[in-house]
């Protein structure tokens, strides 16, 4: 007979984060009875939150930027590895200026948070999140991104960014951990869930497979991706929570083996072999080089004996993931970079000239020299170019019609 077991089972070994203080106001650890509550000032939700994704707007991770800059040192690196690699680097010197966001797709705000069970603040605590959230696409120069539904077929744009996606679990302890992503249309839309069995469990057929499916990611939502592949989970819903979640390096410390709890691991071999698959692709740097990813998850689920989910999902150049805090000391945010220039080598790398294409011409003549180049070639495009995107592209087919 079975021995009851529980276990976290997304058991982390330890937080790793460096963190900057924020505020020690709006805590205090009082008594209720036996116990000490540390009780949160609901102003607290709203000024972490509206810190969260004011910086993660215009600021990446240290470990991010070091990517790309070994990109420029990688002997094997292509001409088009290189120029994605040092153009990610310009923009972001750019937006850590604060003015300009590092992409113009400023996201969705989601908010993950891990309430303890010692913790109080009384209040609906969504609503004070998604004021600090508000706060922040007010007054920075950041898209409103959102729209709502007024009836099946209309929809207008909520001026705010807002409704959030927040989700929030209980926990033990007197902490309150959050993870703020602002996760564009781009990366949300290259979500997969395959729904398996059994027979993919074994090398050939799941190396068989992932060769197939990052095909599906293509270069839309703008790579070198941080990659994310989990396998198993005890819903379709649990699988796809633990990609965004792994892509964001939430995960990055889970152990490196299963148990007989069913707890969360990664397999570090798969990484590095899944790693090597999207090299190799050569899908990378627009269809034109070995930097498809910059690194790779593969975090295994338990799963239901007929029921193997598969989720497939990344992390885009604009990598905006941060973690937060508020425990009994204050409030605290992740340490990004704030001087990604640093990054930045002073002299461009030397790249093979682009293609010019005229486009003041007929389009029969673009597309005649279009042809004659294969679809990794890089383009400088100059003349009249209108651009316009899926409202507008609705919009006009409506005005056609």
């Amino acid at each position: 007979m079975a021995e009851f077991l529980y276990q976290d089972p997304y058991k982390t070994n330890s937080d790793k984060t460096s963190y900057r203080k924020i505020s020690s106001d709006y805590v205090k650890v009082e008594k209720f009875g036996n116990r000490e509550i540390l009780n949160i000032d609901p102003k607290a939700l709203e000024v972490i939150a509206e810190e969260a994704l004011a910086d993660v707007s215009f600021y990446l991770r240290t470990a991010h930027l070091e990517k790309l800059k070994a990109i420029l040192d990688d002997p094997e690196a292509t001409d088009n590895d290189r120029f994605v690699a040092y153009n990610l680097l310009q923009n972001a010197t750019i937006a850590a200026e604060g003015q300009l966001p590092s992409c113009q797709d400023t996201g969705t705000a989601i908010v993950m948070g891990k309430k303890g069970q010692d913790v109080y603040t009384g209040v609906e605590d969504g609503e004070h999140l998604s004021k600090g959230i508000f706060n922040t696409y007010q007054e920075r120069n950041l898209r409103f991104s959102q729209v709502v539904p007024l009836s099946m077929f209309e929809e207008k744009n909520s001026g705010s960014n807002l409704p959030a996606q927040i989700d929030i679990y209980a926990k033990k302890g007197m902490s309150y951990d959050f993870l703020f992503l602002a996760k564009g249309g781009g990366s949300a839309n290259k979500t997969f869930l395959y729904q398996k069995t059994k027979s993919l469990l074994n090398e050939k057929s799941l190396e068989e497979f992932i060769k197939d499916k990052i095909k599906d990611l293509g270069t839309a939502a703008c790579p070198p991706y941080h990659l994310a592949l989990v396998i198993g989970g005890t819903s379709a819903e649990a699988n796809l929570a633990a990609v965004k979640k792994a892509s964001a390096g939430y995960f990055d410390e889970l152990p490196t083996e299963g148990n007989m709890a069913g707890q969360a691991f990664r397999d570090l071999e798969w990484e590095k072999r899944v790693h090597l698959i999207c090299q190799e692709s050569k899908i990378g740097a627009q269809f034109g080089g070995k930097y498809f990813t910059h690194d790779v998850r593969v975090i295994r689920l338990p799963r239901h004996a007929a029921s193997c989910p598969v989720g497939l999902g990344v992390s885009c150049s604009a990598d905006r993931n941060i973690k937060a805090k508020i425990t009994k000391e204050g409030l605290f945010l992740e340490q990004l970079e704030k001087n990604p220039r640093q990054y930045l080598p002073e002299v461009p790398p030397h790249l093979f000239p682009a293609v010019e294409i005229d486009l003041d011409q007929p389009m029969e003549n673009v597309l005649a020299e279009l042809s004659k180049h294969p679809i990794k070639t890089r383009l400088n495009l100059k003349g009249t170019l209108i651009v316009a995107r899926d409202i507008a592209h609705a919009k006009i087919l409506e005005l056609i019609e």
